[in-house]
């Protein structure tokens, strides 16, 4: 996301994953395929009505398939939603110099096209108190993700002064908001997050939350990363509200996760990419809003 939307790097189409379910898991082999979706770093399959593959466009995507390989199934299991579990992995052949995955396929609707109810809020902070709990020193960590927001400070400035459609005294209120999410507290502890908790991660059917999916940026860090999504998901102040009686932030916690909304809210409103595009420029809103 801190760039404009990367090129792949491979050419991935049914031809070529009809041929690596027929190397490596010739039972699969004769079952439906239907791309789903290329996103930054992958390209997406169902594979009859239970599976997806999910295949690396490029290189620096390969440690994100192995972090969802090795942590999913850990982490998966205590949240109480569902996740794409990995079920098999594929290894590097001929036909693919990657890694990549076989996961369980999530059904739903991604909340830009199919929003969460306000109450649904209740049940999200119920899921991430159960994934951030206090993360493994073996846990990966991550250079733009869970980090002290003054890591990502030039980023933000330049991204924020980027946004010619939001008028000018509202620079300022972002700003504002961002700057104090630097001067409060940093967190002290380490604990699991997802990481990148926009809405094109989570799923919903009729306004009920029922999974969330790509983890490859899951990490240890701090937990703010993953609270942002109080302005990336709702767009109600009640919304908010029933999130935060949930799960019980600190003060210090509720200010950088609405600078962490400005990071995402800035760096996709100048993604290049549409679907993001739109998405920032509905975060925006909520944070100017709220």
């Amino acid at each position: 996301m801190d760039a404009l939307h990367p090129e792949a790097e491979v050419h991935i189409d049914d031809d070529l994953v009809r041929a690596l379910l027929h190397e490596q898991h010739p039972d699969l082999a004769g079952e439906t395929l239907a791309r789903v979706d290329a996103g930054w770093d992958n390209v997406t399959y169902r594979v009859g009505g239970e599976l997806a593959i999910r295949i690396p466009r490029r290189e620096t995507a390969v440690a994100l398939v192995l972090n969802e390989q090795r942590w999913l199934p850990v982490l998966g299991p205590r949240l109480g939603i569902a996740v794409p579990l990995p079920t098999r992995s594929g290894v590097p052949s001929g036909l693919f110099k990657w890694p990549w995955s076989i996961v369980k396929w999530v059904p739903g609707q991604t909340v830009d096209s199919e929003p969460m109810a306000p109450g649904q809020a209740a049940h999200l902070a119920e899921v991430l108190r159960a994934l951030h709990q206090d993360a493994p020193e073996e846990a990966p960590t991550n250079p733009f993700r869970g980090i002290p927001l003054r890591l990502r400070h030039e980023f933000v400035v330049e991204r924020v002064q980027g946004l010619p459609h939001v008028p000018g005294r509202d620079l300022g209120t972002l700003t504002a908001f961002w700057e104090a999410g630097l001067a409060a507290p940093e967190a002290s502890e380490a604990v699991w997050i997802h990481g990148d908790l926009h809405p094109r991660n989570v799923l919903a059917v009729d306004g009920r939350l029922t999974g969330i999916i790509d983890w490859g940026d899951v990490c240890s860090g701090d937990p703010a990363t993953d609270l942002a999504c109080a302005w990336m998901l709702f767009r109600s102040a009640e919304a908010r509200s029933r999130l935060w009686q949930g799960y019980e932030p600190s003060h210090d916690v509720v200010v950088r996760a609405r600078a962490w909304a400005v990071f995402f809210a800035s760096a996709l409103s100048t993604s290049g990419e549409p679907r993001h595009e739109s998405i920032g420029h509905t975060i925006l809103a909520n944070l100017l809003n709220a």
